[in-house]
């Protein structure tokens, strides 16, 4: 390399070597300090800097001044400088090259002397302290590691940290003890027997949103945290995570819940460890869990690989690590990433999972390893209860229809909490932020509803009044019960054995079947053959229904409209009819109570095959179970033999 820099120096380099010391003073002293440049910054780079800098050509110049100038940009790194020199100011500019030589030379005198050191100090100690020997020395030569970017950030940062919201309404009315749960009386009870025991059980939560779930999750563990028979300590950990937010690579690079490993390749990874090339294990929140509770919100969300991952991890009560990285036999590696990744790490922890999905929807495999739990939705008088023990928080005032106003509208307490939050701000608003005299009027909360385009929950309501035609019957959508409004109207067919039967469509086969389940029962129970009539069916609304269940209310319509008999409708029923007049068993028959309640219904009539399913006096509702169709038509009707 110093061959191919020396043709730069002068026209013909085999002369030169041979006439060097016949040049002047000033060519033997510029010839030197070219020298030196090279010396200090190496020959390559040099011939690097020249072409960046345009300045082969006044390297290869016969003129004195043209190498002098290409010095000049070399040394000093400036493309800027473009004047030739005067023949008078060449020796203070040769003077001023020769000290910035001086302050490199001197600065890599310096560079040399750390490397040095460096060098020494790891054959003096052990390899593993190499990447701390190589930051102390850094320390030692560096004055700090701020600048004024850096300092303003900081300044801008502890601002914001003085800053602070009050905090919100939501967060000031939720329960902070189990007896404020309202609606859950027999979820909490189940809850506590479950986990505050000697042997808690991992669980899966069902129910709606907005009832509870997570709040009696959180307050059974504080109490299970005070009773001595339990395995949780006083700062058991409560890890809350999403199951919709879980995210994770398959290659296992990152994965928050379960855990993961950095490899030095990848971005992440610890400096000091990468340049090492040791791999880092991430324990992830089952690790921060142990010892505690891993509560996972909409857990029938996750990615069904990463629950069998956390499955394996309930069965282990250990998460291990592994990487093509790792070397046993590497004295570098610190005892902590050696432990974990021939020991794992610890993950004993009682899950807590919550869902809105169906039984059925959840991974067997959970469902197996959990005990599971029903929450209930919510009744008017559950959301009104809610309303009246917030308002007691807020310290406020509301007019009498206020808390029946809310319960109208949601059946979710977490919903009715910010309706109330909303009137209470329009109030304060109204009341010029006067907060000691605050009354929440119906004005407010209808103002509340018509901004966010809100409508009644229930619009059908039972009455004491029978009607002809007419019955409750009952349905339930995932977890929330309602009422069905069912008709129907007979008229004599112009044709005696071909009359007609009108039903809708959208309502579903099934329920067409139990349509004609009735129509055979109608015959036995009262001798008339539905042939002889049009018989048009309606459900209102017309949305698909649970055909089976709907079977005892399709017949008691028909027969209400046959025989010009009223229906109570202060009474709800459900259940199956067989073609021999027998009522079976239905689903959701808890669910549908509610939906009964919600209607204002005060009675219920449910297959006798279900009496099991569902407390005595549920709700205060008044209960009747029936095995055959007969007991459920003598209820709603009366005597049709009459």
């Amino acid at each position: 390399m110093m061959d191919f820099f020396n043709k730069f120096l002068s026209r013909d380099p085999e002369t030169e070597e041979v006439t060097f010391d016949q040049k002047d003073q000033l060519e033997r002293q510029v010839a030197v300090l070219f020298n030196v440049l090279s010396t200090v910054v190496g020959a390559e780079q040099v011939i690097l800097r020249a072409g960046k800098l345009g300045c082969l050509e006044l390297i290869r110049s016969e003129r004195l001044e043209d190498r002098i100038l290409a010095l000049q940009k070399l040394v000093f790194q400036d493309p800027t400088h473009d004047r030739i020199p005067e023949p008078a100011d060449i020796p203070a500019l040769l003077a001023d090259i020769e000290e910035e030589l001086a302050d490199m030379m001197a600065r890599k005198t310096v560079e040399d002397k750390i490397e040095k050191k460096v060098v020494e100090r790891m054959e003096e100690r052990h390899q593993e302290y190499v990447s701390e020997i190589r930051q102390q020395i850094l320390k030692e030569e560096e004055k700090t590691a701020e600048n004024p970017q850096t300092i303003k950030k900081l300044e801008k940062l502890e601002a914001l940290e003085k800053k602070s919201l009050t905090r919100s309404l939501p967060e000031l009315l939720r329960p902070q003890s189990l007896e404020e749960i309202i609606g859950q009386e027999r979820a909490v009870d189940a809850l506590k027997s479950k986990l505050a025991s000697v042997y808690p059980q991992h669980l899966l939560l069902y129910g709606p949103p907005g009832v509870g779930k997570t709040t009696a999750a959180r307050l059974v563990l504080q109490a299970a945290r005070e009773l001595k028979h339990t395995p949780f300590a006083e700062d058991a950990p409560f890890v809350e995570v999403d199951g919709t937010t879980l995210r994770w690579d398959p290659r296992d690079i990152t994965n928050p819940l379960i855990g993961s490993v950095h490899d030095p390749i990848y971005q992440g990874a610890r400096r000091d460890l990468a340049e090492t090339g040791i791999p880092e294990p991430k324990p992830g929140l089952v690790t921060d869990a142990h010892g505690g509770i891993l509560f996972i919100d909409e857990i029938g969300e996750m990615d069904p690989m990463l629950q069998n991952k956390l499955l394996k991890v309930m069965e282990d009560k250990r998460v291990s690590f592994d990487s093509t990285y790792y070397d046993t036999s590497d004295p570098s590696v610190p005892n902590y990433i050696r432990r974990l990744f021939e020991h794992g790490a610890p993950a004993d922890f009682i899950l807590i999972g919550a869902t809105t999905r169906a039984p059925y929807e959840i991974n067997p495999a959970f469902r197996s390893r959990c005990a599971e739990i029903f929450f209930e939705s919510l009744t008017p008088s559950h959301i009104q209860d809610i309303i009246k023990s917030a308002m007691e928080k807020l310290h406020a005032q509301a007019e009498a229809k206020v808390a029946e106003i809310i319960s109208e509208y949601t059946i979710e307490g977490r919903k009715a909490i910010n309706l109330l939050a909303d009137a209470y701000s329009g109030a304060l608003y109204r009341a010029n932020g006067d907060d000691d005299n605050i009354t929440i009027t119906e004005d407010d909360i209808y103002r509340v509803i018509q901004a966010s385009r809100l409508s009644a929950y229930v619009t059908q309501k039972g009455s004491d009044k029978p009607e002809i035609g007419r019955v409750f019957g009952l349905g339930v959508a995932g977890y929330l019960g309602s009422v069905i409004e069912i008709e129907a109207v007979v008229f004599p067919a112009k044709e005696a054995g071909k009359g007609h039967i009108r039903f809708n469509e959208t309502a579903g086969s099934m329920a067409k079947d139990s349509v004609f389940n009735a129509s055979s029962v109608v015959r036995q129970m009262t001798g008339k053959d539905l042939a002889d009539y049009d018989v048009h069916i309606n459900i209102i609304g017309g949305g698909q229904i649970d055909g089976p269940s709907a079977g005892v209310a399709i017949l008691a319509a028909i027969l209400s409209a046959l025989t010009k008999r009223p229906v109570r409708q202060d009474m709800a029923v459900t259940g199956e009819i067989s073609i021999q007049g027998r009522v079976k068993a239905v689903g959701g028959v808890v669910e549908k109570a509610y939906g009964a309640k919600q209607a204002g219904i005060t009675s219920m009539i449910l297959p006798k095959e279900n009496e099991k399913d569902i407390p005595a006096a549920h709700l205060g509702l008044n209960l009747h179970p029936v095995a055959t169709a007969e007991e459920a038509i003598r209820l709603l009707i009366g005597d049709i033999t009459d």
